[in-house]
């Protein structure tokens, strides 16, 4: 009978996270002795379709940028401890990315890691051939003018798990659900059936808290004043302590900053969710509605009462396309007046668009008076009567069908350097291509995934 007691932890939350986090996540688990797995939830939306532009750049790329970096100081130390290593570090190019860790493998001399290519989830035929309805929120979208980058289903645990049957040291996927990552190593360690839904709750409910990293151990949590959190510079990341009974405790790495209370917890137990009573997982419904949290020691709280309801028949599709440009310049003024000659200055911006005949959509924001509440009108900066800030960052953005308009149009900050107000400096401009999404939804027998494990040696070549 497999041990009553499994330890998950998690080493990163989104792509571009803390890559010094990892290291105390599995010393803690290392150091409890108790049987673990780590996991690594490296994507959103968009981070999937920049990958894939990234892919069209360079064949060999569009995995995690950050992959061998946050696997070099635990890699060896991971196997050594039979600890495995899961993440969705694949992103567009899964085969890219088992390959980096197959070399990063051999350089640390362990030939015989066992590395496990999960594909399937790139639909992006299904998709471009209209096959696949779209999901009733996004209905109304027009993409219409828009170019499809990609498509990717959100697969579920299984072939996690199989993956973890044939022994994977490492398992290397591409767009999972965020759960699924934690589902897995649970389900796989304490012999879950796929159907067990108030044992996949649990799975999905210890993913859905440690998905973010830090986010549930003090981070976004934290504000000063009125919710501190101790040595906020060494954020401990979490892990879930399960057992059998259908226990969960979170706490996080030892040794470490940052919190874990009821506060931190419910927080991020109400993150994203639509309807506490029907979070919909690829694996698992799941169901927080009686939810109990209860603080169980210093950095210790345990959930009680998680329900959960049979999985979907379909999975979410995200689908991401571009077709437009977006422009940013930004120039600072400073000083007695910063308020009189940012307007000004704003102004001037709005007109030169027009003078020029760019046709874009334009908005200007006076960062520290006005930005994340305004409209694009401006209502705010024009109106404001506030105290006299003692200087302005303003930045404008603009929206182009080609992106000569876009750079045209950001580059007009730079100008301001001559023509512009007394003490206005600091200009930087840049154009990057529009991205948008649409959410579909597809039958799950129509992503059939693949599950490869093989060893560094063998993948190195």
């Amino acid at each position: 009978m497999a041990d009553s007691r499994f330890l998950v932890g998690n080493g990163a939350g989104f792509s571009g996270d803390r890559v010094d986090a990892p290291l105390p996540v599995l010393k803690t688990l290392i150091a409890s002795g108790l049987p673990s797995a780590m996991f690594f939830e490296t994507l959103g939306e968009r981070t999937v379709a920049l990958a894939h532009l990234e892919k069209r750049r360079d064949p060999n790329a569009g995995y995690e940028p950050m992959l061998e970096r946050l696997l070099e100081p635990i890699l060896a130390l991971a196997q050594q401890n039979g600890i495995p290593l899961l993440g969705n570090w694949g992103a567009a190019n899964p085969p890219a990315a088992a390959r980096a860790v197959a070399r990063l493998a051999m350089a640390q001399g362990l030939p015989d890691l066992r590395i496990a290519l999960v594909e399937g989830d790139d639909v992006t035929g299904l998709v471009a051939g209209g096959q696949l309805p779209v999901h009733e929120a996004d209905a109304g979208l027009d993409m219409g003018a828009w170019k499809l980058i990609a498509a990717n289903a959100y697969i579920g645990a299984e072939p996690l798990v199989e993956a973890l049957a044939q022994d994977a040291d490492v398992v290397v996927a591409g767009r999972t659900s965020d759960p699924a990552l934690a589902i897995a190593p649970l389900a796989h360690h304490f012999g879950w059936r796929l159907d067990d839904w108030d044992a996949l709750a649990l799975g999905a409910a210890t993913g859905h808290l440690l998905e973010c990293g830090s986010q549930v151990t003090g981070g976004v949590f934290w504000d000063p004043g009125f919710k501190d959190i101790p040595d906020p510079a060494n954020i401990g990341f979490p892990i879930a302590e399960v057992t059998r009974d259908g226990g969960l405790v979170i706490t996080k790495a030892a040794n470490t900053g940052g919190l874990v209370d009821l506060r931190t917890i419910k927080e991020q137990l109400l993150y994203e969710l639509h309807d506490p009573s029907h979070y919909i997982t690829p694996d698992v419904v799941l169901d927080i509605s009686q939810c109990r949290a209860e603080q169980a020691g210093q950095d210790r709280v345990a959930l009680h009462n998680l329900r959960g309801h049979a999985r979907p028949d379909t999975l979410k599709v995200t689908a991401s396309f571009e077709g437009s440009w977006l422009g940013e310049g930004e120039v600072s003024v400073a000083g007695p007046n910063a308020l009189a000659r940012a307007r000004a200055t704003a102004e001037v911006l709005l007109q030169r668009m027009k003078i020029r005949g760019l046709d874009v959509r334009a908005r200007v924001d006076l960062i520290g008076v006005a930005s994340v509440h305004d409209s694009d009108h401006g209502a705010l900066w024009r109106s404001y009567a506030g105290p006299e800030p003692e200087d302005i960052r303003i930045r404008l953005a603009v929206e182009a069908q080609s992106r000569d308009d876009a750079d045209q149009a950001s580059r007009e900050v730079l100008a301001l350097l001559c023509c512009g107000t007394a003490g206005t400096g600091g200009a930087r401009w840049r154009v990057t291509p529009r991205i948008l999404t649409r959410s579909h939804l597809v039958l799950r027998e129509r992503v059939p995934t693949r599950v490869s494990v093989r060893t560094a040696k063998e993948i190195a070549g």
